[in-house]
């Protein structure tokens, strides 16, 4: 999995490697079980290196690491996870091992981490562990179905600790009630064609997922535009942001539209779940246009918190909309919502990601992209009944008014 220099030895079957921290130096504290004296081993060399026991500083010249100030002849060092192993990178504590490359001059800490344990630091920084037990444990199978899907050892890692791929906050990030969500759910992942799935979430759809199509132009059968209407209720349900049109010009420039001082910005052409395709600028040397993902772009770029809009006026520009964040796949807050109305975590994925199958990672993977078991379709409520129940709990179905093509 990891080459370079070998700090102890033993390892998980199945790993995740997580970029965690990244700078000039990185300082990193073995908390538990420290390493053995002497076990730092250079390939080739006649006698180990000694190990540091408390800390080390890993830094970088050129191409190569150094420890505590000291040439290691090597671009990377690697500190193996072992069973209740902990490590703590840049101030921070993880469970399991570290991997440090040198990368342009600096220093990257990567935690290599057992998958469920990684998991851990995820669940809870992703979703409240409070909230009830079955969109919990939602969250905590699209999570792991997310990372496994990215598991590739020919790359330097798997993925990051921030939003850009998942947020992971490790130890400290920690709930029991999400670690009772991840054991009851061991193993399980979303699939599709027999591989993991595409799980992507967002806050709160606004009322109506977005297809993968028209938000990134990747269209996959089960991330699709459909009602959705438990997601109400949440902070962002309804908003309205005013943007001055100096804001709006600039967006507008920097996302290519060339037409001078502009006199009107209108949404020309919606998609199925009424978000933006198509906004029309007209300025004083001409019309320009901005469809698909670049649309929805631009909205974000007026710092919308989700594209579910409509636009009025022009200085202001007044965005009215509904939700937070793309809106593709699994809704959050409308996992809260069916979890609340009594159905399992199978029938809130089944719900978001129609089409798809529970599977299982099987225990005999290997460190390599893991293997899956397909067990059975995930259940999907009928949306009649998912009506009648968004009805029961008043989850404000007035926002599916514009939803085009529901009819409750």
């Amino acid at each position: 999995m990891c080459g370079g220099l070998l700090l102890g030895s033993g390892a998980s079957a199945l790993n995740v490697r997580v970029l965690v921290a990244a700078a000039p130096q990185l300082t990193v504290r073995v908390a538990a079980p420290a390493p053995a004296p002497g076990a730092l081993n250079v390939p080739g060399a006649p006698t180990p290196a000694p190990l540091p026991v408390q800390a080390w500083t890993v830094g970088a010249s050129g191409t190569q690491l150094t420890l505590n100030g000291q040439p290691t002849g090597s671009e990377s060092l690697y500190l193996p996870p072992s069973p209740g192993s902990v490590v703590e990178i840049a101030g921070k504590a993880y469970r399991g091992g570290v991997q440090l490359r040198a990368e342009k001059g600096g220093v990257q800490g990567i935690n290599v981490v057992d998958l469920e344990d990684y998991l851990r630091g995820v669940v809870p920084a992703e979703m409240p562990a409070s909230w009830p037990s079955a969109a919990v444990q939602a969250q905590a199978v699209i999570a792991r179905t997310y990372v496994t899907a990215r598991i590739n050892p020919a790359t330097p890692y798997d993925t990051c600790a921030t939003e850009t791929c998942q947020v992971y906050g490790g130890i400290a990030a920690e709930k029991p009630l999400a670690d009772a969500a991840i054991a009851a759910t061991r193993a399980q992942v979303v699939a599709f064609g027999g591989k993991a799935a595409s799980t992507y979430f967002s806050s709160d759809s606004g009322g109506f997922t977005a297809s993968s199509a028209e938000v990134w132009g990747k269209e996959l059968p089960y991330l699709v535009a459909k009602a959705d209407p438990f997601s109400a209720g949440s902070p962002r349900a309804r908003w309205q942001l005013e943007v001055p049109l100096g804001r709006v010009q600039e967006a507008a420039g920097n996302a290519g539209v060339r037409v001078g001082a502009l006199r009107s910005v209108t949404v020309t052409r919606v998609s199925e779940s009424g978000r933006p395709l198509e906004i029309t600028f007209v300025g004083a040397s001409g019309t320009g246009k901005l469809t698909g993902a670049s649309a929805g772009g631009f909205v974000r770029a007026l710092g919308a918190s989700g594209t579910r809009v409509t636009l009025a006026g022009l200085n202001p520009l007044v965005l009215s909309g509904s939700g937070s964040g793309h809106g593709v796949g699994l809704s959050q807050y409308g996992a809260l919502g069916l979890a609340n109305a009594g159905y399992s975590h199978l029938h809130v994925l089944g719900f978001y990601y129609p089409g798809t199958q529970l599977a299982t990672l099987s225990a005999d993977a290997g460190p390599a992209r893991p293997a899956l078991a397909v067990q059975a379709a995930l259940p999907v409520p009928p949306l009649g009944q998912v009506w009648a129940a968004a009805h029961a709990q008043r989850a404000a179905p007035e926002l599916l008014a514009a939803a085009p093509g529901f009819t409750p």
